[in-house]
C-alpha cells in the first residue's frame, strides 16, 4: 500500500526537512495525488498545498496532538482554504481525508508523533464509515485489500483496497447480528460469514465476477464467526455455541461436513487462521480475560493453553510466513495489543495504542507486511499497517 523503507534526513533541529517529507510524499504516497488529480485538481496545485500543509506540522502545530485537531487548526488559520475548494469543486470530504493523511505521514515522519503508534507501524488512518461491529478483512493477491463491516441498517458493507486507491463503499445486503468474518483461498476469490437474525451461520461469497445470494448454513451461534483456508477451495468456520463451547464447520471442497465440537470455555468470538496446509490455529479470549489458544497439527487437536492478557475484546490473528503467528486484542485501557509467535517461541506483549471501540481484524499479504483494522472513537473504520 505504502512504500517505507528509508529513514529521512533531518534539519539542525533534529526533525526531517520539509522538502524531504514532500519527497516522500511523491515517491511513497503517489495515491494521495492521484486522487485529487482524479477530482479534478492540477498536480502542482496539489503539491503547493502539501508543502503548506507540511510545513505548518513541522513549524506551528503542537504534534502531540492528532492529525484531526493539527487539521483543524489549520483550517482556521488559512481561510481561504473552503473557498478555493469550492471554486475547484473539489469534495470537500476527499480533500479533508488526503489533508489528514498528509499530516499523519509528517507526524510519523517526526518519530511517534501525534500519538501515534510505535513498533514500526504506521497509521492510523481514518477510512471513514459508521460501523455497528468490528471489521473483517481479507487478501487475495499482494497489496490488494477486502475489508467488510456491519452497517448502522445491520447490513454487510465492503471496501477494498486496489493497490492505488480505497473503493467507496458497498452495500452486500443481509441482516447481520454479529460481526462478519472474511477469508480468501486463492486469487478473486473471497468468502464471507456472519450470523443471521434466526442465529444461523450465513454464507456468501465473491467468485471473481460476482457476489452469490446468502446461503444459511445452520447452527445456533452466540457469538460472531471465524474462517480460515487451509489449501484452495476448503474452509473452516469456527463460531461459539450455546454452551460457550467452540464449534468448527468445514468445507471440504465438495461439500458442508457436520458441526464438530472442539471444547473450551469462550468469552468471545474466535479468531483463526492458517499458515499451511495441515495447520489451523483458533484463539479467542477465556473465562479469565486471557488469550487462550488452540490448534490443529494434520492429525490432532491440541488442547487449550493460555498466554495471559487481559482481553477487552476478541483476538484477531494473521500470519506473515509458515510457523509465525501475530495475535491483536483490545487491552483494559482500549489500545491495540500484539503478541508474536516467532517460530520457536511467544515474544512478550507489545503495546501499540490507538483507541479501539471494537475488536480488531488483521490479515497479511506478505512476508513482513500486516494491515490491522478496528472501529474508532468516531465508530469509523481506522487502519495501521506495518511491511519490516
Amino acid at each position: 500500500m505504502y512504500r517505507y523503507n528509508r529513514q529521512p534526513q533531518t534539519n539542525v533541529r533534529g526533525q526531517p526537512d520539509a522538502q524531504v517529507i514532500m519527497r516522500i510524499l511523491r515517491t511513497q504516497h503517489d495515491n494521495l495525488y492521484s486522487q485529487l488529480e482524479q477530482a479534478g485538481m492540477n498536480r502542482s496545485i496539489t503539491d503547493y498545498l502539501f508543502l503548506l500543509v507540511v510545513n505548518y506540522t513541522l513549524n506551528q502545530a503542537n504534534t502531540n496532538q492528532s492529525a484531526n485537531q493539527i487539521y483543524n487548526q489549520f483550517q482556521r488559520q488559512i481561510p481561504w482554504l473552503n473557498l478555493f475548494l469550492r471554486q475547484l469543486n473539489i469534495p470537500k470530504n476527499l480533500f479533508d481525508r488526503v489533508l489528514i493523511r498528509v499530516i499523519q505521514i509528517t507526524l510519523n515522519e517526526l518519530g511517534n508523533g501525534g500519538g501515534q503508534p510505535g513498533q514500526g507501524w504506521i497509521g492510523w488512518e481514518d477510512l471513514g464509515g459508521v460501523l455497528t461491529s468490528a471489521p473483517a478483512v481479507a487478501s487475495w493477491q499482494p497489496n490488494r485489500l477486502d475489508v467488510f463491516v456491519r452497517g448502522t441498517d445491520q447490513s454487510l458493507y465492503h471496501k477494498w483496497w486496489d493497490g492505488r486507491n480505497w473503493s467507496d463503499w458497498e452495500t452486500l445486503g443481509g441482516i447481520l447480528t454479529s460481526a462478519p468474518a472474511a477469508v480468501s483461498w486463492g486469487p478473486n476469490r473471497i468468502d464471507v460469514f456472519g450470523r443471521g437474525t434466526d442465529n444461523s451461520l450465513y454464507h456468501k461469497w465473491w467468485d471473481g465476477s460476482r457476489w452469490s445470494d446468502w446461503e444459511n448454513l445452520g447452527g445456533v451461534l452466540t457469538s460472531g464467526p471465524a474462517v480460515s483456508s487451509r489449501r484452495p477451495n476448503q474452509l473452516d468456520v469456527f463460531v461459539r455455541g450455546t454452551n460457550q463451547r467452540l464449534y468448527k464447520k468445514t468445507w471440504n471442497g465438495s461439500s458442508w461436513e457436520d458441526w464438530e465440537d472442539l471444547g473450551g470455555s469462550l468469552t468471545s468470538e474466535p479468531a483463526a487462521v492458517s499458515w499451511g496446509p495441515n495447520r489451523i490455529d483458533v484463539f479467542a479470549r477465556g473465562q479469565n480475560q486471557d488469550l487462550i489458544h488452540k490448534w490443529w497439527d494434520g492429525s490432532d487437536w491440541s488442547n487449550w493453553e493460555s498466554l495471559g492478557g487481559v482481553l477487552t475484546s476478541a483476538p484477531a490473528v494473521s500470519s506473515r510466513r509458515p510457523n509465525q503467528l501475530d495475535v491483536f486484542v483490545r487491552g483494559t485501557n482500549q489500545g491495540l495489543y500484539q503478541r508474536t509467535w516467532n517460530g520457536s517461541r511467544w515474544e512478550d506483549w507489545v503495546a501499540i495504542g490507538g483507541t479501539l471501540t471494537s475488536a480488531p481484524a488483521a490479515v497479511s499479504w506478505g512476508p513482513n507486511r500486516i494491515d490491522v483494522f478496528a472501529r474508532g472513537e468516531n465508530q469509523n473504520l481506522i487502519h495501521l499497517y506495518r511491511n519490516r
